[in-house]
C-alpha cells in the first residue's frame, strides 16, 4: 500500500462516549500529515456519533471504521490494515497525546530517512490520585541518534518499553505479519514484542507524548479484572514464549537480553495473580505454565525461573499467600500499573 500520510494512529474504541472526544482532541493536533483511523468495535453508544463529529471537522484527517466486536486486538488489525501513514501508533481512546511533545516526534519522523522504530518515553496519569509517572529511557539510548540495538544500554529493573512508547514503521508490522488475536485483553504486550526482531534501526526521543491513564473502573489492569481474566493473560503470555526461540532467532546479544526481560515479567505477572486469587482451580495454571516453558525451551525455563521476580514469588509462594499480595504491591510499584 502506498504511503500517503507521515503517521497513521489508530485509536481503538468500544462504547468510549465518556474520553473520547479528549482523545481525539490531542491526536487531530498532528495535522495533515497525520490520519487518525477510529475504529469504532461494535460500540453501542455515541461512540460513532463522536467519530462523525471529528470526520465532519477534520476532512482527509479522521475517518471512521465500524465493525462488529472483535476486542482490542482486532481493532488494531483493522487499523493496520487501513494505514496509509509511513509510521504507525495506536492511542487508546480513553488516553491521550502532549500536544508540544507530539509535534516534536513529527518533527524528527519528517527529518529522518526511513527508520523502522522511533521510541519515546511516556506517562503514567492515575486517575485515583491525579499523580504521574514518567518512563524515562534516557539511560538506555543516545538521543536522536540512529542506531542498531548492540548501542542499546542496560534496562533499569523497572523500565520497560510499553506499546505507548512505541512508533513502528507501518511496512515493518506488516512484513512481520502482526496478526492480533480477537476478543483477548493485555494485546498491547505483543504489539510491544513481536516486531522488535525484525527492527534493524531505530532511534530514541526524549520527550512524553504519549499519556497512559489508570485505574478507570473496568480497566482491563484492575486487580480484580486481571484475576477473573487470567485465561487470557496467560494466552498472551503463552503466545510471546511461543513467537521465538531467544537462544537461535535473535542474533543480538542485548536485544535477547530485553526480550527474556519481557518475558520474566509477563510470567511473574501472571503467577502473582493466579496465587493471590486462593482459588485452587487456578493454582495448577500456573505449574501448566511453567511446564508449557520448560517444554518449549529448557534454557530459556531456566533463565526466567532464576530471575528475580519469579525467584521471589516462588519463595513467597511457599511461605504465604499474604507475601504474594505484598510481592503485587511491589511489582504494581516497579512497573506502574493499577
Amino acid at each position: 500500500m502506498k504511503n500517503i500520510k507521515l503517521l497513521s494512529i489508530v485509536v481503538p474504541s468500544y462504547n468510549s462516549q465518556d474520553y473520547l472526544h479528549h482523545c481525539l482532541d490531542t491526536v487531530v493536533k498532528g495535522g495533515q500529515e497525520v490520519e487518525v483511523i477510529v475504529v469504532d468495535d461494535g460500540s453501542t453508544d455515541a461512540t460513532a456519533e463522536i467519530a462523525r463529529e471529528y470526520c465532519a471537522r477534520f476532512p482527509g484527517i479522521v475517518r471512521l471504521e465500524q465493525k462488529e466486536n472483535g476486542g482490542h486486538g482486532s481493532a488494531v488489525n483493522r487499523g493496520l490494515e487501513l494505514a496509509t501513514g509511513t509510521y504507525f501508533k495506536v492511542v487508546d481512546s480513553d488516553d491521550w497525546l502532549d500536544t508540544k511533545d507530539y509535534l516534536s516526534v513529527l518533527s524528527l519522523l519528517r527529518s529522518l530517512g526511513p527508520v523502522d522504530l522511533l521510541i519515546t518515553n511516556y506517562v503514567y496519569e492515575y486517575s485515583y490520585n491525579g499523580k504521574h509517572k514518567v518512563m524515562r529511557f534516557s539511560n538506555v539510548f543516545p538521543q536522536g541518534e540512529v542506531i542498531t540495538w548492540d548501542r542499546m544500554h542496560r534496562f533499569r529493573f523497572d523500565q520497560l518499553m510499553l506499546m505507548h512508547s512505541l512508533f513502528y514503521r507501518t511496512d515493518l508490522l506488516r512484513e512481520c505479519g502482526l496478526k492480533l488475536p480477537e476478543h483477548t485483553f493485555y494485546v498491547d504486550n505483543l504489539v510491544a514484542y513481536l516486531p522488535l526482531p525484525y527492527v534493524k534501526t531505530l532511534v530514541y526521543l526524549d520527550c512524553s507524548p504519549y499519556h497512559y491513564l489508570i485505574g478507570r473502573p473496568g480497566q482491563s489492569v484492575n486487580t480484580q479484572v486481571m484475576i477473573k481474566q487470567i485465561d487470557q493473560q496467560l494466552k498472551v503470555t503463552r503466545l510471546m514464549i511461543e513467537a521465538y526461540d531467544l537462544f537461535k532467532d535473535i542474533e543480538g546479544e542485548k536485544l535477547r537480553r530485553y526480550m527474556i526481560f519481557y518475558l520474566s515479567m509477563m510470567v511473574a505477572i501472571t503467577v502473582t495473580y493466579i496465587y493471590i486469587a486462593e482459588d485452587e482451580k487456578l493454582i495448577s495454571k500456573a505449574d501448566e505454565l511453567w511446564n508449557f516453558i520448560k517444554q518449549k525451551d529448557e534454557k530459556l525455563y531456566a533463565v526466567l525461573r532464576k530471575s528475580f521476580l519469579n525467584s521471589g514469588i516462588r519463595v513467597a509462594q511457599k511461605i504465604s499467600p499474604r507475601l504474594i499480595a505484598q510481592g503485587l504491591k511491589l511489582i504494581k510499584r516497579i512497573y506502574k500499573f493499577s
